[in-house]
């Protein structure tokens, strides 16, 4: 904007303009004093330009007693009426229009007004985070603002009516395409509890969505996308009707016919946000930060969850931390929507490999697994299959994994009596290649799990780690119907096993491998032959 020519012209009330003239550096006193100018009378209309210079000053302190100005300067000007209403025509229209001096006036500040948001909005995307802070709780106050006193005529007459236009810019600067505006969504998590902002927010983030992805061509666009699931990750959903009570602009009419007032229409709204975004390709970390909430935050809240099926098999595709996550889904689709999938517990089958007993999801993959498998009713070869498996990934386990994975085991066999053959077999298998079990098949119904034993179970009561010798020895007596408590053992690491050893309390210690007898050695020791004590 060019300050020092709009100077040069006529101020919309009739009055010449005041030229420009050099001023030390702004402080706050004076953004006061031009404040009162422009409140005071429509003759000191040209100094609203000395306070949107401050918006585009180097200095931080300016630009943020400059904001403060513009924020209390427009929301007075809006409750008095003093900018225009209506459809705005062209800024040289309304001037050159034969119109009265106020209509003039009015329009002319609805410019000024406008030439404020812009420059708030490219404050968004400002070096400083307190100015980018300041930018946006200032445009919330006039989204408020506009909300109490509305600048656009409409078709109902309706009087308080949300300020769409100026939330969709907000929204569209909060999704940067190249710029991480994760902390700025922090602050606007306080706007999202009203509402009416959550409704519209999710309305015009859809269709930010499609059209920058649709631009994109499907490739990745990694910031971008973080920065929507950032958003995303703002929305708290309202489980009843009642609770939508808390609105940002209170409607005077035609309350409960406005649709940000219906929970279906949130739901619904909510259900498109989703799907838009997880119609495109993510990254790794994206995946498995959707995955881990889509159970909780997700699914329960939209009109149809079964529409993630897609996405979900595609997640599972995929390979590792994110198939298991993908399974979880699917799990609750199972559950809870009567979904039918018959390869669910064949596609966690495969999961099982040594790997799971390496990695650093490894709580999270079997704290899933204990849930998926902790239904009485799965049939005996199933969980004989699981069981089986992982007997024979223990052999390969490090001691904290196996010191959760035996108990696991044993979990297992008590919810199920009907594979406690497994352990007390009485013509088990003497070597590997005996059993009848097949490490290699994926299909749990053919690898023959119910004819073999838990012989691998025994053979750790042999490890040369006490505590693993001792929890395998749990099977050699007859299993209480008690389970043993996991969620001590998920997150078992190496350095905590080192620090449970200086705190356990030795009863008795060996000294020798057999225990002396006299003063001079063990029994028929050479030495008793050459010397006598008397």
């Amino acid at each position: 904007m060019a300050a020092a020519a709009e100077h040069e012209t006529e101020s919309p009330g009739g009055a010449q303009a005041p030229s420009p003239s050099p001023a030390p550096a702004p402080q706050p006193p004076r953004y006061r004093q031009l404040l009162e100018l422009v409140l005071g009378s429509r003759k000191n209309a040209n100094s609203v330009f000395d306070i949107l210079e401050g918006l585009e000053a180097e200095d931080e302190a300016e630009i943020l007693t400059a904001t403060a100005t513009c924020s209390k300067l427009f929301c007075t000007l809006l409750q008095q009426g003093e900018v225009f209403f209506g459809q705005l025509p062209g800024e040289e229209e309304c001037l050159a229009a034969d119109s009265s001096a106020e209509v003039k006036y009015k329009m002319w500040m609805r410019y000024r007004y406008q030439s404020c948001i812009n420059q708030l909005l490219n404050l968004m995307v400002h070096e400083s985070s307190q100015v980018q802070e300041v930018a946006l709780c200032t445009l919330m106050k006039f989204v408020q603002a506009e909300g109490r006193w509305p600048l656009d005529r409409y078709e109902d007459n309706e009087r308080n009516i949300f300020p769409q236009g100026l939330l969709k810019l907000i929204v569209d600067n909060l999704l940067q395409i190249e710029g991480d505006t994760l902390s700025l969504l922090s602050r606007f998590q306080e706007y999202m509890e009203y509402e009416d902002v959550r409704y519209y927010v999710m309305v015009y983030t859809v269709d930010n969505i499609s059209r920058v992805m649709q631009n994109s061509k499907g490739d990745l666009l990694p910031v971008y996308q973080q920065n929507i699931f950032g958003l995303l990750s703002l929305i708290c959903m309202p489980t009843e009707q009642k609770e939508l009570s808390n609105f940002l602009v209170k409607q005077q009419s035609k309350h409960t016919e406005w649709k940000a007032t219906r929970l279906k229409e949130h739901r619904r709204v909510f259900e498109r946000l989703w799907l838009a975004f997880l119609r495109h390709k993510l990254s790794t970390n994206l995946y498995k930060k959707v995955l881990v909430i889509l159970h909780e935050s997700i699914l329960p809240h939209m009109s149809k969850p079964t529409l993630m099926i897609d996405f979900l098999t595609a997640a599972y595709d995929i390979g590792g931390a994110i198939s298991l996550l993908a399974l979880n889904g699917l799990f609750y689709l199972i559950h809870h929507h009567n979904l039918e999938y018959p390869d669910f517990y064949k596609k966690l089958y495969s999961l099982l490999d040594p790997s799971v007993l390496h990695v650093k999801y490894r709580a999270r993959f079997f704290h899933l697994l204990n849930v998926f498998l902790s239904s009485s009713h799965l049939p005996a070869y199933l969980v004989a299959a699981f069981s089986k498996r992982l007997s024979r990934l223990a052999l390969t386990s490090p001691p904290q994994a196996l010191l959760m994975l035996i108990p696991f085991i044993c979990n297992l066999i008590r919810r199920h009596p009907s594979c406690k053959l497994l352990i007390h077999r009485s013509n088990q298998p003497q070597d590997l290649s005996a059993d009848p079990y097949i490490m290699e098949e994926e299909d749990p119904a053919k690898c023959r799990a119910m004819e073999s034993s838990l012989w691998e179970i025994q053979t750790l009561q042999y490890h040369y780690h006490p505590d693993v010798a001792n929890q395998a020895a749990t099977i050699n007596k007859a299993l209480s119907s008690q389970e043993s408590d996991l969620s001590t053992l998920l997150d078992l690491s190496v350095s905590e096993l080192f620090e449970r050893e200086p705190k356990k309390r030795i009863k008795s210690i060996p000294l020798e491998f057999e225990p002396a007898e006299g003063l001079l050695g063990r029994r028929n020791d050479l030495v008793r032959h050459h010397w006598t004590l008397e």
